[in-house]
């Protein structure tokens, strides 16, 4: 019921302020509560329009996630945004192999990495190799 694109609807396209009361007068307190403001920032922040408004909130972390939701719904122009892929540390699958080996610490193991070639490491993980299935 409460599932972040109910949020990133209202403050992309359809504006509707669900933590405000209804026609009935009824005020959900759960929609504020359950307000990722977090998640909502990271991913207003993967395009290029909506990341000030996504910066300025991070700024205002300590703002109630009314306030906050408040100020995106009513600053981010009403557009439909879709497509925006998180962005992942890419994994380095012979950084552990190169620390064990020399004895490096993570920074320069990366960096040790960018110098050798595929057979430095088939030659380490040769090294290193302990036996066993």
């Amino acid at each position: 019921m409460y599932e972040l694109k109910d949020y990133l609807n209202a403050i992309n396209y359809t504006k509707e302020s669900y933590m405000d009361p209804n026609e009935q007068g009824d005020v959900d307190l759960l929609w504020e509560k359950k307000y990722p403001a977090y998640i909502i920032n990271r991913c207003l922040s993967m395009f290029w329009d909506t990341l000030p408004q996504a910066n300025e909130m991070n700024g205002y972390h300590f703002l109630s996630n009314k306030v906050q939701f408040h100020f995106l719904i009513n600053s981010v122009r009403k557009k439909k945004r879709f497509g925006g892929k998180w962005l992942k540390q890419t994994k380095l699958e012979n950084l552990e192999y190169v620390k064990e080996y020399y004895g490096y610490s993570n920074e320069k193991a990366k960096s040790a990495l960018t110098i050798l070639t595929d057979e430095h490491i088939k030659v380490i993980k040769k090294k290193l190799f302990k036996g066993g299935r």
